[in-house]
């Protein structure tokens, strides 16, 4: 099997909107959590989320192709761009060689709301013939494979919040196997939008806090929801040979992909998280079982039936022995990015191995008796993975894990 890693990094997320901006406020403990700014909030149950700020598409596009482009797919051209400019991939591998897979957990709800709005006002010849394609979930992908001219397969992930992680993981096994040299993988959302905040609140997800500074309490036995985010990430996966050959620079190695569903509700996961479990253990499997210090960057969505779940699939994973292991869930900073979230936090996990720092869970000032592992609280921690891990778990019981390690030729 051919081995794969990560050659290019991209982001925009409510805590920075490139890599270097982002990691630096997480590993501060600085959260991107504030009141809705984006339409009147009276009446609504949420009033916080997590919002992109300063966002300036023509940084990436030009004019005629914003107005094209729901907001999902312009944060998903700004990741890929990034991540692409970062590897220098463009140019130097075969179109035919080069992948996308790329997810959106919703697609473009902002345009569907503009586009229904239209139509109860106007009638049908009111709606932009661009409506579908801008709306669907696929375009994100389908977009950034005409922009880079990727000729190798296009796919969209749709699996919920696990879409990023999914994303990563299926271009991984897509380059592992030998259908392409290199992969542009990711994901995006942006739902903080009347029809994305009430119908999260209305199922009792979202948090009712008002306060940004205790709104997303992953692991806390306050914590009574989530806060909804948005963004994107990109990662450029890469066959090691080919990365090697035209010296590019290596951030880390996918070193394994489990992915498991529970089978069991269309919104909560199993108590005992058996299923999300054996996603864990199958990429902990593959990336060989190493010794030493494991971090995983937790789904950790600060919902009450989650974060006690995920703690008890973690530890069935690792079959009770979790003195090495480090948690922390970055969604206290970023809040939920939906199906954005995996591809944000997996390049988290890259960045921990390559600074040797694990950001921190801040906000943990009541840790819950069931929540009882090192969740690695308030402050970041110097860590010397042997492996990390991030970790994503969507609606309809969708479990992902993708494992990474520092490149040893």
């Amino acid at each position: 099997m051919r081995r794969v890693v990560v050659t290019g990094l991209g982001a925009v997320t409510p805590v920075g909107n490139d890599v270097g901006t982002m990691w630096g406020n997480l590993v501060a403990g600085r959260h991107g959590i504030g009141p809705i700014t984006r339409f009147d909030i009276t009446g609504y149950k949420a009033s916080v989320a997590a919002e992109v700020k300063g966002f300036d598409p023509l940084d990436y596009l030009e004019k005629s192709e914003v107005r094209r482009l729901d907001l999902y797919s312009q944060y998903a051209i700004a990741a890929a761009t990034q991540a692409v400019r970062d590897s220098g991939i463009e140019g130097n591998v075969k179109p035919e060689r080069l992948a996308v897979c790329f997810g959106s957990g919703i697609g473009g709800m902002e345009t569907f709301e503009s586009e229904h709005g239209k139509l109860m006002a106007g009638g049908t010849r009111k709606v932009s013939p661009l409506f579908i394609p801008m709306m669907i979930p696929n375009l994100a992908a389908g977009n950034i494979a005409i922009k880079f001219k990727a000729k190798g397969s296009c796919t969209a992930v749709v699996t919920a919040c696990a879409t990023g992680t999914d994303a990563i993981g299926s271009a991984y096994r897509e380059i592992k196997h030998g259908y392409a040299d290199a992969a542009i993988a990711g994901g995006s959302e942006a739902v903080v939008s009347p029809m994305g905040v009430s119908g999260f609140s209305n199922m009792t997800a979202l948090t009712t806090s008002g306060d940004p500074d205790a709104a997303s309490l992953p692991f806390d036995k306050r914590r009574g929801g989530f806060v909804i985010g948005e963004g994107s990430g990109a990662v450029i996966l890469e066959e090691y040979e080919h990365a090697k050959n035209r010296g590019a620079r290596i951030y880390a190695e996918v070193r394994g992909y489990g992915a498991t569903c529970d089978a069991h509700h269309i919104t909560a996961p199993t108590p005992e998280g058996e299923s999300s479990a054996r996603a864990i253990s199958d990429a902990f499997k593959e990336a060989g079982s190493p010794d030493g210090v494991i971090y995983i960057n937790a789904h950790g969505t600060g919902t009450p039936l989650n974060d006690a779940a995920e703690t008890q699939a973690i530890k069935t994973a690792f079959g009770g022995k979790v003195e090495n292991i480090l948690v922390s869930s970055t969604k206290s900073m970023t809040g939920h990015m939906l199906g954005a979230a995996g591809a944000v936090e997996s390049i988290v996990s890259i960045l921990t191995i390559v600074n040797k720092i694990a950001p921190p869970t801040v906000g943990l000032l009541e840790p819950d008796p069931e929540c009882d592992l090192d969740y690695i609280p308030l402050t970041a921690r110097k860590v010397l993975p042997s492996l990390t891990m991030s970790v994503s778990l969507g609606f309809g019981g969708h479990n992902a894990c993708v494992a990474f390690s520092e490149m040893k030729n």
